[in-house]
């Protein structure tokens, strides 16, 4: 890592896990393998950033701790990388289990619970697929009726007042560390 850290990945330590090194690999991993309009690709950190947002406004009342598990939703791409849905179907269990592993160490590492209670993590997962259906629709290409068939579509609230903007990889790290500092 850029930290100096060595992060073993069959059996991640809590201890070898940075803030910084998340933010920075996330800011540089493209969403939708990169297929996207734009001058920059959509990063997870923003992609990390549109789930955090999406649930906070759908769970308004819910302590920091959550929307903080929002935000590393998945972190552990900082070091295995984004891989599109289809593909992880496909590899199945064993990397469920080394995502799931990393996720745990990430939580750990921050002082967050190693599991996700379910009713919390279905709720995140609503916001992912809500995000995914903003992404598809202002910057992949998909029209509405294709992504209604994939994902959630959001909201009026949501679907018309988020405005996805792409940024350089360096300001998308450091608004990443902006709000996981806003939320700590």
């Amino acid at each position: 890592m850029l930290s100096g850290r060595r992060l073993d990945l069959i059996n991640p330590s809590p201890l070898d896990i940075e803030i910084e090194d998340i933010a920075h690999g996330l800011a540089f991993q493209a969403r939708w393998n990169g297929q996207t309009l734009g001058d920059f690709t959509f990063s997870v950190a923003n992609h990390s950033i549109l789930v955090q947002k999406i649930f906070q406004i759908e769970n308004p009342n819910l302590k920091n701790t959550w929307y903080l598990v929002a935000l590393l939703h998945d972190s552990a791409e900082y070091v295995i990388g984004d891989m599109i849905s289809p593909v992880k179907a496909f590899l199945g269990d064993e990397y469920t289990k080394l995502e799931q592993s990393l996720l745990e160490a990430i939580h750990i590492r921050f002082g967050l619970p190693a599991k996700t209670p379910e009713r919390i993590k279905n709720s995140i997962k609503k916001a992912d697929k809500r995000a995914a259906w903003l992404e598809a629709t202002q910057i992949a290409g998909f029209t509405e009726l294709e992504a209604n068939k994939i994902f959630l579509k959001p909201s009026a609230l949501i679907n018309n007042s988020v405005k996805i903007n792409l940024k350089d990889p360096l300001k998308s790290r450091q608004e990443f560390l902006d709000v996981y500092c806003s939320l700590r």
